[in-house]
């Protein structure tokens, strides 16, 4: 059984992932998920990481937020800790801005989550139709589900909710194609 390792900048993309990726993905690979304390944690530990990894079958995917940090810079640099440790083949996808993005970009599975009537509706509000662009998503997040939105355990839930097709959030479209063409 091939193995896909998931390099993850914080816990609730763990959490997240862990209920999206069995719904979606194939169940012919093993799926692991490693969780490092922030981007520079991550950036500190990731070469280590890849470079002593073991098992031959393995696929990588690397996923950090954007934050407030240039896209293409921060794809670049970590593209290079790839090369260094000759791992050029590991997907790498930015969560633009944050991980809250992708939640944003499908309304209806977060007003099912909160059972909150009718949220679906403002996802044709200009704010909402392209979430990657907002400046404060987990503030969004947390403001329409009226601070029910908990970062781990709202991750989880929405893992489990989230639709992969429709999703307004160009970023989150773009990390479902990479998983599905890595996992061909």
């Amino acid at each position: 059984m091939s193995c896909v390792v998931f390099f993850l900048e914080e816990e609730s993309a763990r959490a997240f992932l862990e209920k999206f990726i069995p719904r979606f993905f194939p169940q012919s690979y093993e799926y692991i998920y490693i969780t490092f304390e922030g981007k520079q944690d991550m950036e500190r530990q990731l070469p280590r990481k890849l470079k002593l990894w073991q098992r031959r079958d393995t696929l990588f995917v690397i996923l950090r937020d954007q934050d407030s940090g240039d896209c293409k810079a921060i794809k670049e640099k970590l593209s290079e800790i790839c090369q260094r440790v000759e791992k050029p083949e590991c997907v790498i996808r930015i969560a633009c801005r944050e991980l809250e993005s992708w939640y944003l970009g499908d309304l209806a599975s977060v007003g099912s989550a909160y059972e909150i009537d009718k949220l679906a509706r403002q996802q044709n509000k200009k704010k909402f139709r392209n979430p990657d662009t907002l400046g404060n998503p987990d503030i969004e997040l947390k403001k329409l589900t009226n601070g029910l939105y908990q970062k781990v355990s709202g991750s989880r839930l929405l893992g489990s909710l989230l639709r992969v097709s429709g999703n307004k959030s160009h970023s989150f479209n773009i990390f479902v194609i990479g998983v599905r063409n890595l996992c061909r």
